[in-house]
């Protein structure tokens, strides 16, 4: 079982090429189940249920989330009628949503599972335990269980991974647009990379228009932000996992 997961998209261009370049991807790379990050892809920010609807029709199986999940009103829609969109599980209890989901493809259930990191983001639950506690409800109910936490520091998302370390398939992290060179196999058989970028424009600041962000870092003065125009890289990593033991055996960076 080879599972492609795929970085932040950031905005329709994005999307359209990510629509264009998954099946020659999933071909070239022999992907079986498809993991994609969509809360930047309503302009930038947030997503929409044509958005949703759109990504699942053109080969993404599960949409994860993170702090931008209700920039868009529609994120509300979502939620309560597309159960392959899942927000961050550590949110709290009554929030609209679901952090994980199980999805059975070719004989192996896959669990997927959303948190959100806490430092310089948002106030919320507890990630670690958050995690913990549905990983244990899920026991028993999947083959395969896979973490996309969506956190700003790679500290952060180093502590989740050795913390997960042997109860969980894979972990990864999203967020920042920036892909890290750390993908591994932990000491206890969890895949893990800290960060697996973006899908967007590669001459950018994260997605966003260089010029902007050069000018709010040296004037400090606020810009509005505007998705970058030009050639656009996707990034992610896929996940290989052994048929008979459903062990993690193999973590490999992507960029197309």
């Amino acid at each position: 079982m080879r599972i492609l997961a795929i970085g932040d998209i950031i905005g329709d261009k994005a999307l359209d090429y990510t629509f264009r370049k998954l099946p020659q991807i999933k071909k070239d790379y022999s992907v079986d189940f498809v993991i994609a990050n969509g809360e930047n892809s309503a302009v930038g920010n947030g997503i929409t249920m044509q958005i949703a609807k759109d990504m699942q029709k053109n080969g993404i199986d599960v949409i994860t989330l993170g702090n931008h999940t209700f920039t868009k009103k529609d994120a509300v829609n979502v939620l309560l009628n597309n159960q392959r969109v899942i927000r961050p599980i550590n949110f709290p209890e009554k929030t609209v949503g679901k952090g994980s989901v199980i999805l059975e493809k070719d004989g192996k259930r896959i669990a997927v599972i959303n948190a959100l990191g806490r430092i310089n983001l948002m106030n919320c639950d507890c990630p670690f335990k958050a995690v913990e506690k549905e990983l244990s409800r899920l026991k028993g109910k999947c083959d395969i269980s896979i973490l996309d936490f969506h956190a700003e520091t790679s500290s952060e998302k180093l502590c989740m991974g050795f913390y997960l370390d042997g109860k969980i398939s894979a972990v990864y992290g999203t967020h920042t647009h920036v892909a890290t060179a750390d993908e591994r196999i932990l000491s206890g058989g969890t895949g893990y990379i800290s960060d697996i970028g973006m899908t967007g424009v590669s001459d950018s600041v994260l997605g966003v228009k260089k010029e902007i962000i050069i000018r709010r870092m040296v004037d400090l003065m606020p810009q509005k932000f505007e998705i970058a125009d030009g050639r656009i890289t996707l990034s992610g990593v896929i996940f290989e996992f052994d048929d008979t033991t459903n062990k993690c055996i193999k973590a490999e960076r992507i960029s197309v």
